[in-house]
């Protein structure tokens, strides 16, 4: 599906300004709606919105379905009346530049506590048949969600698998008793993501109606502990004991000399197709509830996957295995019709990944931090680009700009400085222009760049477990010039909304 020209800003809503020690769907939101409108920016891309998992990425989420509650904007509770004004006091520990998770969530969670216990005991009628009316409408994937997230709290988190065998393998009566025993915590659950979804749609109602657009992720993969492999055991790759026969990650690459060892559980994909692939079905459905437009994560994986025994404590001694194919994305279009989906082909590509993207008329990625110090015939390279294709200077895994340019060669940085025609002194916007005047579709640009950070503000480095998805910025850091100019290139190369002569 081809996309009108425009461009964007990736930006997760955890790294928005506010005083809660976390970005969230707070007023710095709406700020930054604003402004993308006011630089001429048509899209905002995002990182998966479900939970944190292990090295707070949002990756590897408790669950493919719900949202991450420590984006709801406590403000919004207290204007409900279910936060009293003492309980948004900002606790010690919390800073404007980084998450500080290990602050962070302990104080996010107790006010959400809080709030749901009063809603419990304060709500009005038409609250109620709200939050009613989500929970029927969330019924498919929000029951076994709360379950899950309330028996997890009380095993202190430990695995699902090593809870009591009746709950484990989800036994009826066990799963009836839990349901009775974790009834508070699991109402607290299901408030949460009443919040989280009320919150977020009407910040995308906001967006949408302001001509911005939002880009979601959809991961290849999801957690070991989560609700959606705890309830569908037999769509996953596990023993009788609930633990993984093998696992995800990557080969060996420029990231990582023993790859990437994610440690994701591997589908099953028999049982998927024998079911019409409706596991996936739903979750993409429900992805493009929450989104415009899905940029789904690690596309090759679909063509062939990297398989590494559960043992194996690093990514060497994987190997290929065919993934579901073209058979996946035809159930999914049959059951929801054409949809705006990019795929994240990056990586380890093969003709037969190139094949399954075209066959289907996803655009792929380009990342000009990958172009250079080869030949010209390097795919990357501004002048190789497919029109059909989503540009980067980098992504969310990349280093800021500045922060490559830094570390690279200098035989790089040469290759660089002649096919720009630049001495390199102002590179983050160097690459923006690039990105810009790209024949790709779609342009996307990190808030990091545009504000010219360092590698310090990088938010991922892939292979790195702990450390990284903490970068914040501050208003202060935004001057005008940075939405003029690039306002400015969006009106010189096009991506302003003008239509072809």
């Amino acid at each position: 599906m081809r996309f009108p020209r425009a461009s964007g800003v990736l930006l997760h809503p955890t790294s928005l300004p506010g005083p809660h020690g976390s970005g969230d769907f707070g007023p710095g939101a709406y700020h930054f709606v604003d402004w993308l409108v006011s630089a001429g920016q048509k899209l905002w891309q995002i990182l998966p919105l479900g939970g944190i998992g292990p090295g707070n990425s949002p990756y590897m989420s408790s669950s493919a379905f719900a949202g991450n509650v420590l984006l709801i904007d406590l403000g919004d509770l207290a204007t409900r009346g279910w936060l009293q004004a003492e309980d948004l006091t900002p606790a010690e520990g919390l800073r404007d530049d980084r998450v500080a998770y290990g602050e962070v969530v302990p104080y996010r969670m107790e006010r959400l506590t809080r709030a749901a216990a009063r809603f419990a005991s304060t709500a009005s009628s038409e609250d109620l048949s709200e939050f009613r009316a989500f929970c029927v409408a969330q019924a498919s994937w929000l029951g076994d969600y709360a379950l899950f997230m309330a028996v997890g709290e009380s095993h202190g988190w430990a695995a699902w698998s090593d809870w009591p065998a009746p709950l484990a393998k989800r036994e009826p009566a066990a799963l009836e008793a839990a349901v009775t025993e974790h009834a508070e915590r699991i109402a607290f659950w299901e408030f949460c993501q009443w919040c989280f979804f009320r919150q977020w749609l009407a910040l995308k109602a906001y967006a949408n109606e302001r001509g911005v657009d939002i880009i979601g992720d959809a991961p290849i993969f999801i957690a070991l502990q989560s609700a959606e492999v705890w309830a569908r055991q037999e769509l996953f790759e596990l023993d009788s004991s609930g633990r993984p026969t093998a696992v995800a990650g990557v080969p060996p690459d420029a990231f990582s000399d023993t790859g990437q060892h994610w440690g994701n559980p591997l589908y099953r994909w028999r049982a998927h197709e024998a079911e019409g692939y409706a596991w996936w079905v739903e979750r993409i459905r429900r992805t493009f509830e929450l989104v415009d437009i899905v940029r789904i994560d690690h596309f090759r994986g679909f063509a062939a996957y990297w398989e590494i025994p559960a043992f194996e404590r690093t990514a060497i001694n994987g190997h290929w295995v065919p993934g579901p194919g073209a058979a996946l994305f035809e159930a999914i279009a049959h059951a929801l019709g054409p949809m705006p989906i990019i795929a994240e082909d990056l990586g380890v590509i093969t003709p037969d990944v190139v094949a399954l993207r075209k066959r289907f008329s996803f655009p792929g990625m380009a990342i000009l931090q990958f172009a250079f110090g080869g030949s010209s015939a390097n795919a990357y390279l501004p002048h190789n680009h497919d029109p059909d294709s989503v540009v980067y200077a980098g992504t969310h895994d990349n280093n800021t700009a500045r922060g490559w340019w830094d570390v690279i060669a200098p035989p790089e940085q040469t290759h660089v400085r002649e096919y720009f025609g630049i001495d390199g002194h102002d590179i983050a916007w160097d690459m923006i222009r690039a990105t810009c005047a790209s024949v790709a579709d779609t342009a996307v640009h990190q808030l990091q760049d545009i504000l010219g950070l360092t590698g310090e503000s990088r938010m991922n480095f892939p292979g790195k477990g702990e450390g990284f998805w903490e970068w914040r910025f501050t208003w202060g850091q935004v001057q005008p010039e940075h939405a003029q100019r690039l306002a400015h290139l969006c009106m010189l190369y096009r991506r302003d909304g003008t239509p072809m002569i």
